[in-house]
């Protein structure tokens, strides 16, 4: 990134103005990274806990395979997934509030007596499907703000705080050796005046 700046006392409160800005920021934004990466591991284990949980759950029906054909899948329907958001760190993050579910109605008679417990398999196979998504998409919003962070982070430590720093230094210098230069002439000039005064 090229830092535009000219060599005058305006300029040179500018950049000040702008470095003092991005230091006075960048223990912000590095706390923010920090707080977003212990986020996203606690995402990613909760997404890894409920995978696991979800692959457990569709092992122990496996068994139950030849029954399952009998089942009736339209019985349970999900109606609505209640969620709301949450910023985390500055990130606006799903959270899952709740899940409504529709039963129909069956007879206990004409059907198995296992269709009872059926139904609330589904609904936890479900749940856990669901939840397990949440912290997917949870944990990629989460990731995607972390990168952008770090990138900020360390575009603010590697490029502008030293790319202002050096500005501001060429245009110290740059002052000094014009206000050296001024001095010198103005020495030169008063040293020709009293040589002229003491030779008329």
């Amino acid at each position: 990134m090229a830092i535009n700046y000219q060599f005058n006392k305006t300029s040179l409160q500018q950049l000040e103005k702008h470095l003092k800005v991005r230091v006075k920021a960048l223990p912000t934004i590095k706390n923010k990274e920090s707080a977003l990466r212990v986020e996203v591991k606690k995402s990613k284990q909760e997404f890894q806990r409920l995978e696991a949980l979800l692959e457990q759950k569709i092992e122990q029906y496996d068994s139950m395979l030849a029954l399952w054909g009998e089942f009736d899948t339209s019985l349970v329907k999900v109606d609505n997934v209640r969620m709301i958001v949450k910023k985390i760190a500055g990130v606006k993050t799903p959270i899952l509030e709740g899940v409504d579910y529709t039963i129909k109605k069956f007879s206990l008679f004409n059907n198995p007596p296992w269709f009872a417990e059926g139904i609330d398999l589904v609904k936890q196979l479900a749940q856990v499907g669901i939840e397990r998504e949440f912290f997917y998409r949870k944990m990629l919003l989460l990731e995607h703000a972390r990168k952008k962070t770090t990138q900020k982070v360390n575009l603010f430590e590697k490029v502008q705080i030293p790319g202002y720093q050096d500005a501001i230094r060429k245009v110290k210098r740059f002052m000094e050796d014009e206000e050296n230069l001024s001095k010198s002439a103005q020495k030169i000039v008063k040293e020709r005046q009293l040589k002229k005064e003491a030779e008329a």
